[in-house]
This record gives structure tokens, C-alpha cells and sequence, in this order.
């Protein structure tokens, strides 16, 4: 069973094409993404829906990662989601979310087991409620043990936003800032923007320039913990040290947003979300949605597949939505080619496709036949707009193309 999905991630990472070296790095990158990478995925939903616009009664395709943005997208009524992705224990965290957001009895309830999940009342309610109504393939992954030994489902009761490879890199920045006298947590105590300016520009930033974080940030392998391939790695760069690059991005994290409305920062800043009523959370846990959520869960479905194949296997005109991530920063032109062949194939008419890149601008012009690109319109001033307010701050562009009439 594991063969499977450690085949289809390095189908879609590996540059066969490329020199050894940089195949062995594709190739490591490849083994660290099998597992859980995203308990808590890093692109902002607020920013997706009004970007995508959805309408009552769209269906919708998407790359699934860790489901936060899939359940938060219910709230605009969409008839379906689609939700793929090439990693099973993705898979099996979005069967999860759908089955806890139908079947836990009530708002607190599901507000503890995933903006707190760091509650041993979580397993209970796991087997109580959540359990009898997984797939069997879900229930052995999240029954079963890590690497280390650890029951997968524990890590509701000790903190799932400290574990995945993304937590994992997080707890370790937070490591090697205290071997710094360095303490990531203190910025959780700012009140204002001003002094959440002033914690990172007197305690954060000078961290960059010391030697030993340039040298190893440097390092293609360095950011495979932020789920960034070697090849996106050069378009993350762009030319730059990745110190400086990485000390922009967290700029904007720590200061363009108030504390309080930006949950990625706590994300980072305190591994998990905030405490208390008032905390930032995705819409899907926020209370005031919760009804309709849990009506609409059942639009949700979960492939494990890749995004091309599935649209090459659905009807013409059948899809109103796509949202790619940061896929495409991994794929060669030929690859680009196939998929948007069948985005185009597949788009109803006013479909809208959103994506993310590493890098600043769209990867799209001179990737894609002018015949092909020319059937879609690129909303270059939306796009920047919708990019300055992304609260995760992690990408350099968010980029949305319309299917002209």
C-alpha cells in the first residue's frame, strides 16, 4: 500500500530530464512528502472565495492538501467539491474533517477536536461519533502508528498542529531560534500592528543574517519541511539568498495583519491556534457558520488521484472552479499543457481558475501555447490585490484567470 502513493507523488515531483543530482533531490523530496505534511493548509480561504466567486450550485475542483479551505469553501453553497490529492494521509485527514464536521454532536465539540486538538476528550469522541463512520482506509491510517511509533489519532489529544512535516520544520525553527535566544512565541504578546512590527524588527529579522541560517537555508533540501520541492526552491529564490527571501515573507506574516484576525500567524508563531471564542480560525471552524457546513459536508468528495486524470475522466463542461495551489510550480511544460487542456476541456463558461507560485509572477505565459493560454483571461490587478491580502504571506503571487466568452 505504500508503493502506491510514494509512485504517484514522485511521478509528479521527479525531473527525470534533470541531472542526477537534482534527481536524488526530488527524489528525498518525494519520501518526506508520503506522510502528513499539512494538518493546516497555507493559503488563505477568505482570499480563494472572493477571488473565485462561487455561486450556488458550482462545482467545484480542487487540490485537497489538509481540507481547511475545502470544508471553508462550503459556505458559498457550491453544489459539489472535488477534492484531490496525491497523498493518502491528506486523503484520510479530509475523510476525517467530513465525517467529524457531520457527526460530532455539536459546534464545541468540533471546535475542540480541531482549533484546540490537543485534548484527550478528542479520542473519545472519536470513537464515539467520528469512528463507526469512516472508510475503512481512513480508519487503519489514523488507527495506525508513525514513524516513531506514535497512534496517528493521539495527535488530537497532544497537538496535531506540532506533528506532520510541516509542524515538525515549525517546532524545529522554533528550536534553533531558542538556541538563539531566540523566543517565537513572544511575538504572540503583541497588542498592536506596531509593536507586532517592532518584536520582529528588533528580535526576528537580525535572526537572518547570521551565517549559520544563511548557510543553511542556502540548502535545497532546507525547505522540504515547508513542503517546497527542490524545483520550486530556484522559484522561491528567484536569484536571491533564500535568508532574505524567507525574512520577506515572514515580514509580512508578522506585519501586514493584526494578530487577532490572522490564524497562520499563530500557526507559526504558537504551533495551533489561538484560545478562547474570539480566536482567528478558518471559516469552517468558525461558529457562525457551523450549521451550514455541517448540511453541506456531504457535497465534499475525496479522490486519491491527480488532478489531470481526474478532469481527463470528467464530462465536457462540467466544472465552474479550480483551485490548483501551488501545484503547477512542480510541473514541466508538457505537464502544464495536459492539465490546462483539460481545465479548458472541462470549464463551464465564466470558470475561474486560482493558483499560487513561489515566485512573484504567473508561470503560465511562454509555458503554454498562445491558442491554449489565449482562451483564458489573466486578472493581473485582482491578482496582486488578492496576493498583498493573502494572510499566509508564504507565496509570491496568487493568480486568477477567467474563461473568456
Amino acid at each position: 500500500m505504500a508503493s502506491q502513493p510514494n509512485h504517484k507523488i514522485a511521478a509528479a515531483v521527479v525531473r527525470e530530464d534533470a541531472e542526477q543530482k537534482q534527481r536524488l533531490l526530488d527524489r528525498a523530496f518525494a519520501f518526506a512528502f508520503k506522510g502528513l505534511v499539512y494538518a493546516q493548509i497555507w493559503e488563505d480561504p477568505v482570499v480563494d472565495m472572493e477571488a473565485l466567486a462561487i455561486e450556488p450550485g458550482n462545482r467545484i475542483a480542487t487540490i485537497a492538501s489538509g481540507g481547511c479551505n475545502v470544508f471553508s469553501y462550503l459556505v458559498a453553497e457550491p453544489a459539489e467539491i472535488v477534492a484531490v490529492d496525491l497523498n493518502t494521509a491528506h486523503v484520510a485527514l479530509n475523510h476525517l474533517k467530513r465525517a467529524a464536521i457531520q457527526r460530532l454532536p455539536d459546534h464545541d465539540s468540533l471546535r475542540r477536536f480541531f482549533a484546540e486538538a490537543d485534548n484527550s476528550a478528542n479520542i473519545a469522541a472519536y470513537h464515539e461519533y467520528v469512528r463507526p463512520h469512516l472508510d475503512e482506509v481512513s480508519r487503519r491510517y489514523w488507527e495506525g502508528r508513525d514513524l516513531v511509533g506514535r497512534r496517528r489519532i493521539n495527535g488530537f489529544a497532544h497537538g496535531l498542529y506540532k506533528r506532520g512535516l510541516l509542524g515538525s520544520f515549525i517546532g524545529l525553527a522554533h528550536l534553533v531560534a531558542r538556541m538563539h535566544r531566540i523566543d517565537l512565541r513572544q511575538f504572540l504578546e503583541a497588542k498592536t500592528i506596531e509593536e507586532q512590527r517592532t518584536i520582529f524588527e528588533t528580535k526576528f529579522a537580525p535572526f537572518f543574517d547570521r551565517k549559520f541560517i544563511r548557510w543553511v537555508t542556502d540548502q535545497r533540501s532546507s525547505l522540504f519541511g515547508l513542503g517546497i520541492p527542490p524545483a520550486q526552491y530556484d522559484a522561491l529564490a528567484g536569484g536571491r539568498p533564500m535568508a532574505d527571501v524567507l525574512r520577506g515573507r515572514l515580514e509580512k506574516l508578522a506585519c501586514d495583519f493584526p494578530l487577532e484576525e490572522n490564524y497562520f500567524a499563530w500557526q507559526a508563531f504558537g504551533r495551533g491556534y489561538g484560545k478562547g471564542r474570539a480566536a482567528s480560525l478558518p471559516p469552517y471552524l468558525q461558529a457562525d457558520n457551523y450549521e451550514v457546513v455541517k448540511a453541506r459536508a456531504g457535497r465534499v468528495a475525496m479522490l486519491h488521484a491527480n488532478m489531470t486524470d481526474m478532469l481527463a475522466a470528467a464530462e465536457p463542461a462540467s466544472f465552474d472552479r479550480y483551485i490548483f495551489l501551488d501545484a503547477q510550480d512542480w510541473m514541466s511544460d508538457a505537464q502544464l499543457i495536459r492539465l490546462w487542456s483539460e481545465v479548458t476541456r472541462t470549464a463551464r463558461p465564466g470558470a475561474r481558475v486560482l493558483f499560487r507560485t513561489a515566485a512573484e509572477p504567473t508561470l503560465l505565459p511562454g509555458r503554454l501555447p498562445d491558442a491554449l493560454l489565449g482562451r483564458w483571461d489573466y486578472r493581473a490587478a485582482d491578482s496582486q490585490d488578492y496576493t498583498r491580502r493573502d494572510r499566509s504571506a508564504i507565496y509570491g503571487g496568487v493568480h486568477l484567470y477567467i474563461l473568456k466568452d
